[in-house]
């Protein structure tokens, strides 16, 4: 029996990776992002298993939409993976603002609120689960990162709650690593200024090594994850590549 998934930031980079593992799986996946292109594309390749809705989810009216959009099309929610997020502002506190924070903390923390709240009610009847993907920067305060560092982390303790509120909801925060990434060309485009020049340059490094991980990778660890997670890693967090979560990885 096929289940239901919604993954976000499902246009392209890891996204679009879970997205990929869940279909060739033989689930159904519902997509949300802000850019229509890649999940055309899917949905032209796999018509009766991919459905989508474009929105910015930062506009916290959306949720009860996604979530209805879902439930129209596929009928159940049998799990989450939240994965959008942006870096921005990569700017030292001393010349951000408390509005680029309020706008990142809008995208990162503030719509998998809504979201996750909105879709509970499903998730309860599917003792569905849910995968926020985390950060390493959730754990450690890097120079310029401030307002992704934090917001991360406050995803992460998000993710506890959830588990402790909803026992019979699975959650569970993923950090993906490094990822050859639109994001990491982000980091290595306008990062220079706002951080540290050696946190800089061991991106840039990682980068012309060819070191930055495959999101197939950790997208499969997710796939897995969001279908078969056992309870009792509810409410922790784990690096994609952890032992604890060996039985989820490629052999």
């Amino acid at each position: 029996m096929p289940k239901v998934f919604i993954v976000t930031g499902a246009s392209r980079g890891l996204g679009l990776a879970v997205a990929q593992a869940l279909i060739q799986a033989s689930h159904k996946v519902f997509l949300v992002a802000r850019t229509e292109k890649g999940m055309q594309t899917l949905k032209a390749q796999n018509s009766s298993s991919v459905d989508f809705i474009t929105a910015d989810l930062a506009d916290l009216k959306v949720a009860p939409t996604i979530i209805e959009s879902a439930l129209k099309a596929f009928g159940k929610i049998d799990g989450i993976v939240v994965n959008h997020g942006v870096i921005s502002p990569i700017t030292k506190i001393s010349e951000s603002s408390a509005e680029e924070w309020r706008k990142a903390y809008d995208i990162n923390v503030f719509s998998a609120v809504a979201l996750i709240k909105e879709a509970i009610p499903e998730l309860r009847k599917s003792k569905g689960r849910v995968v926020f993907v985390s950060s390493g920067a959730a754990f450690g305060a890097y120079a310029g990162w401030g307002s992704y560092g934090t917001s991360k982390a406050a995803l992460t303790h998000f993710c506890g709650h959830l588990a402790v509120e909803e026992p019979s909801i699975t959650s569970i925060a993923i950090s993906p690593g490094k990822l050859d990434t639109d994001m990491q060309k982000e980091i290595r485009e306008t990062g220079k200024a706002g951080m540290a020049s050696e946190a800089y340059q061991s991106f840039v490094d990682e980068h012309e090594s060819g070191r930055l991980v495959d999101p197939k990778k950790p997208g499969t660890v997710i796939a897995k994850l969001i279908n078969s997670a056992p309870g009792d890693l509810s409410g922790k967090h784990f690096r994609w590549n952890a032992t604890e979560l060996a039985e989820f990885q490629e052999s």
